[in-house]
């Protein structure tokens, strides 16, 4: 399978009203890459994903693939392939016939059609349904139509558009796995759409985050876990979601993070922290706590410097593990717990914080300190 590098270089997309949809994204991805662009409705990331495929023209910036800059190139000459989320089938031909239609249109030889027609169609399974109808297939058969007229042919660059958002969640985790294997399997270049960032990071070599037209954050997904830049970054990927507590960093006695609304909720700094918050002199902080580094401890343990109390709101049995939600310092918070742990609405139970698991934001700037 043939590959190629895209490069966007300070792409905007400005429509005729003054909207500005993509503010100058800079991206690169490298041949056989697989970047997920993720981010709410309107984040501009389906807006960048047409652009690369020519359905959207630029307002600004350079666009590249494989070298050459396709800026006013027509979608038909720039050796791409995409994939839609409406799966866009032609009803009145068979699978067989839909996945060949576009290799007849390039005028090439029968067998060379046929031959990949059936290796796609092998790849993904779906030998045994070339003869029938988009209408006698399952969602999850219609998907892979769409994805083996891509592959038939043969791309330097696959382009899906949420493509899985159709399917109910059972096929989704299905075809999360499927799409994995043919990518595997073909070593290709791909840009994928989505707004689940779960599916972001199942799928992604590299994700980039998108917020109301810009980039917040490019990284590996374990990276955008433990590292998040920004605020938004920090509670879009993630589920549940980053506890956030507002707060003071305290300098008087020994370093701690103090919760605005509630002085007990405290937290010490580490050395690190203590030097990077000291450096940044925020007026005010934000305290950023994964729910599984919230350790719950029954009440009837001595409760220790580090611990804090909270009132459970409910709790949510999981089979493999508990949510707990929980309020302290006059806000919501939610930890991951053992599953034999399952405490009644209005107890009350200590939390453990790790100090060195925090991440602490400028709130001003909305980013990480």
């Amino acid at each position: 399978m043939r590959m190629a590098r895209v490069t966007l270089d300070g792409v905007r997309k400005v429509y005729d009203n003054g909207f500005v949809a993509v503010h100058g994204v800079d991206l690169t991805v490298d041949d056989g890459e697989f970047v997920v662009l993720v981010g709410p409705s309107g984040s501009g990331k389906s807006t960048t994903l047409r652009i690369i495929a020519g359905l959207e023209s630029l307002s600004a910036g350079q666009l590249t693939i494989g070298g050459r800059m396709v800026n006013d190139v027509p979608p038909n000459e720039r050796d791409i392939a995409m994939v839609f989320q409406s799966y866009a089938l032609y009803p009145h031909m068979s699978v067989y016939e839909n996945m060949a239609f576009a290799l007849h249109l390039r005028k090439l030889p029968r067998n060379e059609i046929d031959a990949r027609v059936r290796e796609a169609a092998q790849i993904l399974g779906i030998t045994g349904v070339l003869e029938r109808r988009p209408r006698q297939l399952s969602g999850g058969q219609r998907q892979r139509v769409a994805i083996g007229r891509a592959i038939v042919r043969q791309p330097r660059v696959f382009l899906f558009d949420e493509p899985l958002s159709n399917l109910d969640a059972k096929l989704r985790v299905q075809m999360r796995r499927e799409i994995a294997r043919i990518r595997r399997e073909l070593s290709a270049t791909v840009v994928y759409v989505t707004h689940d960032q779960v599916e972001a990071m199942t799928l992604g070599d590299r994700i980039v985050v998108m917020n109301e037209g810009r980039v917040e954050q490019i990284g590996s997904p374990l990276e955008l876990y433990d590292h998040p830049q920004t605020l938004f970054v920090a509670t879009f990927i993630g589920s549940p979601a980053m506890n956030l507590v507002e707060g003071t960093a305290s300098f008087d006695g020994p370093p701690r993070f103090v919760a605005t609304d509630d002085p007990s909720f405290s937290i010490p700094l580490t050395p690190d922290q203590t030097k990077r918050l000291a450096a940044a002199a925020p007026l005010r902080v934000v305290a950023g706590v994964r729910p599984e580094d919230i350790r719950v401890r029954p009440p009837s343990e001595s409760p220790g410097p580090q611990m804090l109390s909270a009132v459970v709101d409910a709790s949510e049995p999981l089979g493999n593990e508990v949510l707990i939600y929980l309020h302290a310092a006059r806000r919501d918070l939610t930890a991951r717990a053992a599953p034999h742990m399952l405490p009644r609405s209005g107890e009350r139970l200590l939390l453990e914080i790790d100090p060195a698991r925090v991440h602490y934001f400028d709130p001003a700037r909305g980013r990480s300190i």
